[in-house]
């Protein structure tokens, strides 16, 4: 019976171990997690990475890495971000830290026997923060459009060499 026990927890435990060690990096299939790109025009793309997790930055990098891949399998050279956003859990996040101010005011109601009375309070917020990252079973998307091109690289901190971000963000085996 203990060796039956041992048996059938060795068999969960490869199971499991086989399931967790999916690749990270793929195209997205059924559940939607891996990399697409949609053709805008000839010579621009949006391009995403869906994962599982709370690493926003490794989306971004897997995001950016299929940007490279798309643009070196269309012929070109250098691929220039004109828009990125990340999602986690569908809500948009900043990529820095944010600080806010908002106005707005509480309206009371308070009625009496003959007549009712309308009052304004007014409500001021301020916040301040960083987003840090999601919680280990968030869904983190990282989105960028690019636009395609051969030749010299324009020289923006948004345009990248497709042959270096392909070298630097494969994952390493």
């Amino acid at each position: 019976m203990k060796t039956l026990t041992v048996m059938l927890f060795t068999l969960a435990s490869l199971v499991l171990v086989g399931c967790s060690s999916q690749p990270d990096y793929r195209k997205a299939e059924g559940s939607g997690y891996g990399y697409q790109e949609t053709k805008i025009s000839d010579t621009q793309y949006r391009v995403s990475f869906k994962a599982r997790g709370s690493d926003k930055t490794k989306a971004m990098d897997y995001a950016l890495l299929r940007a490279a891949e798309v643009t070196l399998e269309n012929g070109y050279d250098w691929f220039v971000v004109t828009h990125r956003e990340t999602l986690i859990d569908r809500e948009r996040v900043s990529p820095e830290s944010s600080i806010g101010y908002t106005s707005s005011h509480d309206m009371v109601t308070r009625c009496g026997l003959i007549s009712c009375t309308t009052t304004h309070y007014p409500r001021d917020t301020y916040s301040a923060g960083i987003h840090i990252g999601g919680r280990e079973s968030s869904d983190i998307e990282s989105i960028v459009e690019i636009k395609l091109g051969k030749g010299t690289r324009p020289d923006t901190d948004y345009s990248f060499n497709a042959l270096e971000v392909k070298e630097n963000l494969s994952p390493k085996n």
